[in-house]
């Protein structure tokens, strides 16, 4: 069994993006973070995403979270 956390691959994808963003101007990298994962990433993608911000973003560059603001926030389609 792996001992990986939950989200170590979504962490892993969002701080690649992110790398590549902070070659350019801070409000662009923001910007493009944002389009990206809003434009690429499934519903679900985004939801793992929050779920990590949502516990305090451990992990993820300061930029992804700046960026956390402008991604969509998925529903919740986790019914209790």
């Amino acid at each position: 069994m792996s001992h990986e956390a939950p989200h170590a691959k979504l962490i892993y994808m969002a701080n690649q993006i992110a790398k590549f963003m902070e070659s350019k101007p801070h409000e662009e990298g923001i910007s493009g973070l944002s389009s990206h994962i809003n434009d690429f990433w499934e519903p679900r993608m985004r939801r793992h995403l929050f779920e990590v911000l949502d516990a305090g973003g451990a992990g993820l560059r300061p930029l992804v979270v700046e960026a956390a603001v402008q991604i969509k926030r998925p529903a919740d389609s986790a019914a209790a």
